[in-house]
């Protein structure tokens, strides 16, 4: 969670449209830029049918240039159906105010590392500009595959053919890969993945079977993806005594906060794992948008991430391990 001392207002200076659904935010906070390393994320206090709620966007490009210009840079696809923060955001206009966190950074990458395999998919090219950029200014072996569903929705392909050169491989209505590119690195290669959870999954499935270390997969998801459309869903809370109905736009992490009820929680982008809760019973599919539990332990239901995992229908019964004194 963040301290309510580290937030601040940040002005909208510009905005600018970098496709037909992705729109870029330059927000100049009050306090002055603070440094962050590639692959960090600003916390956005963002109002949504009258309520603020807590959203993550990735940093564009690096933190020299964000100083220079006395401003973050962060893009925004717009999500229909999605919960409601993208929408939110695209209707507001130049010189308006928002609340943001100070820059934090799960998404760490070896920098260091001999050789690079950067891969994005769509909206996912967002943390990976400022991570390409670094990589290249370090001159190491390094290649980004980046795929999106049409040409015009390949947002910041100019920075990164600026950056990469013939290094920038890009994929339109086509799947990368992942077999052929992963065959093709050296062992001790690091390769870096965002984009939705259909490429997040193929991705881990592809790498594990090349038989490298764990450790040298990266990979970080928009949290707002799944295998079955958003719908409403009830949840009993066994330990609590309490039901709630989950609307389609809203997770059941951001209603408990809202009733008051107490939930460890970091991320909120289904990675870090706090916010799981032990399923009891389900009458429906559970749809595990995280990227926190292994395939196993989605296949076996028997944990859900409150932050962006769903049911798809019917009623979720869980236990979120709490015990009154």
């Amino acid at each position: 969670m963040i301290d309510d001392t580290a937030w601040q207002h940040a002005t909208m200076r510009r905005l600018r449209d970098l496709t037909p659904s992705v729109r870029e935010f330059e927000l100049v906070p009050a306090r002055g830029v603070r440094p962050w390393s590639p692959g960090s994320h600003l916390a956005v206090r963002v109002p949504v049918d009258g309520r603020q709620t807590l959203r993550h966007y990735s940093l564009i490009g690096g933190a020299a240039e964000a100083a220079a210009r006395g401003a973050y840079r962060i893009a925004i696809k717009r999500m229909d159906p999605g919960r409601g923060g993208s929408r939110a955001l695209w209707s507001l206009a130049e010189g308006a105010t928002l609340e943001i966190g100070e820059p934090a950074n799960h998404f760490e990458v070896a920098l260091q590392a001999p050789h690079h395999l950067l891969v994005a998919g769509g909206i996912g090219v967002t943390p990976l500009v400022g991570i390409a950029q670094a990589l290249a200014a370090r001159g190491g072996a390094l290649r980004m595959c980046y795929a999106a569903r049409s040409d015009d929705e390949l947002a910041y392909r100019d920075e990164l053919a600026a950056a990469l050169g013939e290094r920038l491989c890009t994929y339109v209505g086509a799947r990368i890969d992942l077999e052929a590119e992963i065959a093709a690195l050296p062992r001790d290669a690091q390769m870096v993945v965002c984009g939705p959870l259909v490429l997040l999954d193929a991705a881990r499935d592809a790498w594990a079977r090349s038989g490298r270390p764990a450790a040298g997969l990266r990979f970080e998801t928009f949290g707002n993806t799944g295998r079955h459309a958003a719908q409403p869903f009830r949840v009993e809370l066994v330990d609590r005594g309490l039901q709630f109905d989950v609307p389609a736009d809203r997770s059941l992490l951001d209603l408990l906060d809202e009733a008051g009820i107490a939930a460890l929680s970091d991320c909120r982008r289904g990675e870090c794992g706090l916010c799981a809760m032990r399923i009891v019973r389900c009458d429906g599919p559970v749809d595990h948008r995280d990227v926190f539990l292994s395939a196993r332990q989605k296949a076996a239901d028997e944990t859900f991430c409150a932050c962006v995992s769903r049911a798809a229908g019917g009623t979720l019964v869980l236990d979120s391990a709490y015990r009154p004194d």
